[in-house]
């Protein structure tokens, strides 16, 4: 074995690892029950295909795991996180919209971990990841494309020739005369109503499916705040004169069967909470008109409140499990 090899993984590679492990775990969960409930035969495939690249990742990870003698995490599993034979909850649209998002967010997870690894084999299996990730939201995007459901963000003008900012107005939206939306402005606020859309009908799944009325009011709370942000994201671009995407809350069945642990469900909900903060301050950095900083800022605080309470209750009910970390050196210390 190369001394390569024998260099230990670092804390970027095992925390990246562990959180392909558990999203891969909750996705396995996932597509196992879509797969058992598809119509579509152009979807069913997309479906098969994200199924067994989640499949062949859990090994990998568990291979550079106990090469290093951590503890492999516990994730999710089929007969106790999912009831795959549960009655239909979402539509074949809905399952091909979840999976290019989540095929989105695993190119976003696997693009920084390209960028920390270190070591050889680390950086060959997120590379790997990245790729797979890639050509399977090009799969998911060709299906869509062909049945018509592609939600395409506005077109822009073609301007005459380059031009330069000549006013600080450019960057003043309260008092002054408002400028037209640049075109990543428009992209980060497109999106951001996607995202939210398709969280909306998540969590109006999980709320008429889920057992305990605490879980129920929270799931509850997360739909009203996607309603909300919504809403706010599709005024500014109303206000421009430019037309907001479709919602995907009819991709949600009447069901009332259970099919999704709690535990799973509150995992996924967290898990698009942090990946909605990033996408925020992605729209921040983007933005130029000031309104649309000041938007982004306070609703990545209310998620940010939002994501801590459903920590808590996650602690309370042992749900949560510890991803890695540094030594307590005090603790060791007083040991």
């Amino acid at each position: 074995m190369s001394m390569e090899y024998n260099m230990r993984l670092t804390a970027s590679e095992i925390a990246q690892l562990w959180t392909v492990y558990m999203n891969e775990s909750l996705s396995i969960c996932f597509l196992k029950y879509f797969l058992n409930h598809v119509e579509d035969r152009e979807i069913q495939p997309v479906i098969e295909h994200s199924l067994e690249l989640s499949q062949s990742h859990i090994p990998k990870i568990t291979e550079l795991f106990e090469g290093e003698g951590y503890p492999i995490p516990i994730g999710f599993k089929e007969g106790q996180d999912v009831d795959v034979h549960a009655p239909r909850l979402y539509s074949d649209t809905y399952m091909l919209s979840f999976i290019k998002f989540m095929s989105e967010f695993a190119m976003n997870i696997c693009s920084q971990a390209v960028a920390t690894a270190a070591r050889k084999d680390a950086y060959e299996f997120f590379s790997n990841c990245l790729s797979e990730s890639n050509k399977l939201h090009n799969m998911a995007r060709q299906v869509l494309l062909s049945k018509g459901l592609y939600i395409r963000p506005p077109y822009l003008p073609v301007p005459e020739k380059p031009d330069f900012v000549k006013k600080q107005s450019f960057l003043a939206d309260w008092f002054a005369e408002k400028r037209p939306l640049t075109g990543l402005e428009i992209s980060d606020l497109y999106g951001n109503i996607q995202r939210n859309s398709l969280g909306e009908a998540t969590m109006i799944g999980f709320m008429q499916t889920a057992k305990s009325q605490h879980v129920q009011q929270f799931l509850g709370r997360g739909k009203e705040i996607s309603k909300k942000h919504i809403e706010i994201f599709s005024s500014v671009m109303r206000q421009n004169d430019l037309p907001a995407p479709m919602t995907w809350d009819t991709e949600v069945s009447d069901s009332k069967t259970p099919v999704f642990s709690e535990k799973i469900m509150m995992f996924l909900t967290t898990a698009l909470i942090s990946a909605s903060i990033g996408y925020y301050g992605k729209g921040m950095a983007n933005s130029f008109r000031h309104g649309l900083g000041v938007h982004y800022t306070r609703l990545s605080a209310e998620i940010a409140h939002y994501a801590e309470d459903g920590a808590n209750i996650m602690i309370d009910n042992g749900w949560l499990e510890e991803p890695p970390k540094s030594a307590n050196r005090s603790e060791i210390s007083k040991e």
